[in-house]
């Protein structure tokens, strides 16, 4: 297995789902649950320069993530939150929501949230993994049309990408299977109503299905 050649499929993959907008001031930043803490890491940045006055996390998925892979497993959420106070945001600018199991839900149990604190936010930052930001934003067209947003990611290649990915114990593998996945899912989740169409270009879809028959499918969706 060329290895290389691999990267390079991967490579056309995450620079399609790694979606740029450019980043404004917001209500609050939001947060959409994941494996990795750099999302988190990347908020409170972003917090921490005045871009938002708040962070909701959400994430109901209890796992081991990052430096918190050897305490007590916690939500999504409130990992998370552990890694935004270490980084100096005080804990009152921090909204948590510890139902969400997938993106959509990340979107319904967030704006439940909203309701039920009675949150007049108007504008959010959508933060996730680089390589889901295309999806986020495919969702929240859906899920979140209501709102003035903006999706944003940790600025990354592929490459530094899946550097720090191993270092945090995350394989190849994963990454890569998790951005074939996330492929599959704009091509098959507009139908579905959870997400508006997204183009996907022909070199894009063609890495997509080389990667598919080297075995890298681990993390795709049921079509039923």
């Amino acid at each position: 297995m060329d290895e290389n050649l691999i990267d390079d499929y991967a490579r056309l993959l995450f620079d399609y789902h790694f979606l740029k907008q450019p980043l404004k001031k917001a209500d609050c930043i939001f947060v959409l649950g994941s494996h990795d803490p750099s999302v988190a890491d990347y908020a409170a940045q972003l917090y921490n320069e005045g871009f938002a006055s708040y962070i909701i996390f959400s994430g109901g998925v209890v796992r081991p993530i990052g430096e918190l892979r050897n305490t007590e497993p916690k939500s999504e959420a409130e990992a998370f939150f552990d890694i935004a106070v270490r980084h100096g945001v005080p804990a009152e600018a921090i909204l948590l929501e510890n139902a969400a199991t997938n993106t959509g839900e990340n979107f319904i149990f967030t704006k439940k949230l909203l309701k039920d604190r009675k949150l007049n936010f108007n504008s959010f930052i959508l933060i996730q993994k680089p390589y889901m930001i295309r999806r986020t934003y495919a969702t929240a067209m859906v899920q979140f049309k209501e709102y003035d947003f903006v999706v944003s990611a940790l600025p990354d290649t592929y490459d530094s990408y899946l550097t720090r990915c191993l270092k945090e114990g995350i394989s190849k593998e994963r990454v890569i299977s998790n951005m074939t996945g996330d492929l599959q899912r704009l091509k098959i989740y507009p139908a579905k109503g959870f997400l508006i169409p997204m183009e996907i270009p022909d070199e894009v879809w063609t890495a997509y299905e080389q990667l598919l028959m080297l075995g890298f499918e681990g993390r795709m969706a049921t079509q039923v």
